[in-house]
């Protein structure tokens, strides 16, 4: 046996084993049949992948109940998980200035055909609203030897089906500042703007900004001779635009600097201690800083958002840290094609998605720790990839011989005096038993 089939398996047992006897190891069989690409095959039918993973038909029906009626969360696989990454020690957190990223995002699963399920997310191949099942992810981001990649610290399901991308958004918003570590950082794209971070309370965030954002100075101008006291500070244009045939110059930056990033000279501009455009002048408000970053591997500049008083290298590295967060569903969906699911009961609606990603991050870890492994004699300078390790275990056999933990094996229940097949749906009247009453 390779060692990659074994640290697979050690790694898979690792996290499945304080779970119920037999729900455990009918989760382990599904979980590789989800690591060795078979959910391809099978165009994102269970039962299929199973089947194509070399698993028997009592295996195969195991694994589906624990997928629907097992007793486990994806809350307790994550914790696990979590644990063995950190033990290990190979994934390490990045870190600036003492700050360390917590990326965040939101991503679907599309069900367009998926029967009594309302919840639409935005879609940019069709530019539209498309039915799915979104989940929010948390993650933190570090490196394994140089390579960048999260660690999923949380998934967050939709609490009902008619929930909306903006109600899960501000469920997610909700969430994040009840479990923040001290010097983590809020990291998010574009889609969420300083006043709903504000709304929040998360303490520390960088958030990406629209070109033609503004905001306005914590202090009153100059008054004037006549008219009305102004209740407003000065508006801060970071950049300039141009409406019709007039240009709107920007406002000079309270700040400049320059920094070096892989190879290239960035220049960067701050506007500091600034409220937003809708908030009048107060005694103690909230202030933001906006950074606008030129690269020139770019056209179009970085604007970014912030509160905190941090370099502008600091800034623009805690927002690059953002995109790992993007890099689970990636391989859930495209890697292991578990964009593709048939699934239609409301527990495995989302069980699915959600085991799909923490797969997609074990993966991701596996072949980041692994050794190379090239897919074929054409490849010479082969990387740590998580597709190049899916096609290895693709061509192998799961391993019945295993020296498993004793707490992975099936569980013998006595069911010989339950009805089987087209009798266990219908429904059999009980007969009445009489009642006495002691007078």
């Amino acid at each position: 046996m390779s060692i990659a089939i074994t640290k697979t398996i050690q790694l898979l047992e690792e996290i499945v084993k304080v779970l119920p006897v037999g729900t455990n190891l009918a989760l382990l069989h599904l979980m590789w049949a989800m690591l060795n690409g078979s959910f391809l095959k099978s165009r994102g039918a269970v039962h299929g992948a199973l089947a194509e993973s070399g698993f028997t038909a009592r295996q195969i029906r195991r694994s589906w109940s624990a997928l629907r009626y097992g007793t486990w969360s994806i809350t307790e696989l994550l914790m696990r998980w979590r644990e063995i990454v950190k033990r290990e020690g190979r994934w390490q957190v990045r870190e600036y200035e003492g700050y360390r990223p917590l990326a965040v995002d939101i991503t679907a699963f599309w069900r367009p055909r998926l029967e009594g399920w309302a919840g639409r997310f935005f879609y940019r191949l069709a530019n539209r609203l498309m039915k799915g099942v979104g989940l929010g992810i948390v993650a933190q981001v570090g490196h394994v030897d140089g390579q960048r990649m999260p660690l999923l610290k949380h998934i967050i399901r939709v609490k009902e089906k008619e929930m909306s991308e903006a109600e899960l958004k501000a469920y997610i918003l909700h969430l994040v500042p009840t479990d923040i570590d001290e010097n983590e950082v809020f990291v998010h794209d574009a889609g969420v703007g300083i006043a709903e971070v504000q709304a929040a309370r998360i303490p520390r965030y960088v958030i990406r900004l629209d070109v033609n954002s503004t905001g306005r100075r914590n202090y009153l101008p100059p008054a004037r001779k006549r008219g009305r006291p102004a209740e407003y500070g000065q508006k801060v244009r970071p950049l300039s635009r141009q409406r019709l045939a007039k240009i709107i110059q920007a406002t000079p930056p309270d700040m400049t600097a320059e920094f070096q990033f892989q190879g290239r000279t960035i220049k960067a501009q701050a506007w500091l201690h600034l409220v937003r455009p809708d908030q009048k002048v107060a005694e103690v408000p909230e202030t933001f800083t906006i950074w606008v970053f030129f690269d020139p591997l770019y056209q179009k500049p970085l604007v970014l958002g912030t509160n905190l008083a941090a370099e502008a290298e600091t800034i623009f590295r805690l927002y690059l840290d953002r995109w790992p967060v993007e890099q689970p569903p990636l391989v859930a969906k495209q890697m292991l094609g578990l964009h593709r699911q048939f699934v239609s009961s409301p527990i495995c609606v989302l069980r699915l998605p959600e085991l799909a990603l923490l797969v997609g991050n074990i993966l991701t870890y596996l072949a980041a720790v692994l050794p190379v492994m090239p897919t074929g004699f054409w490849d010479r300078q082969p990387k740590r990839t998580s597709g190049r390790l899916r096609r290895t275990l693709a061509g192998a056999v799961f391993p019945n011989q295993y020296p498993f933990d004793e707490r992975l094996r099936e569980k013998w229940s006595v069911t010989d005096h339950l009805p089987k097949g087209i009798l266990a749906h219908r429904r059999v009247k009980r007969p009445k038993i009489a009642t006495s009453t002691c007078t």
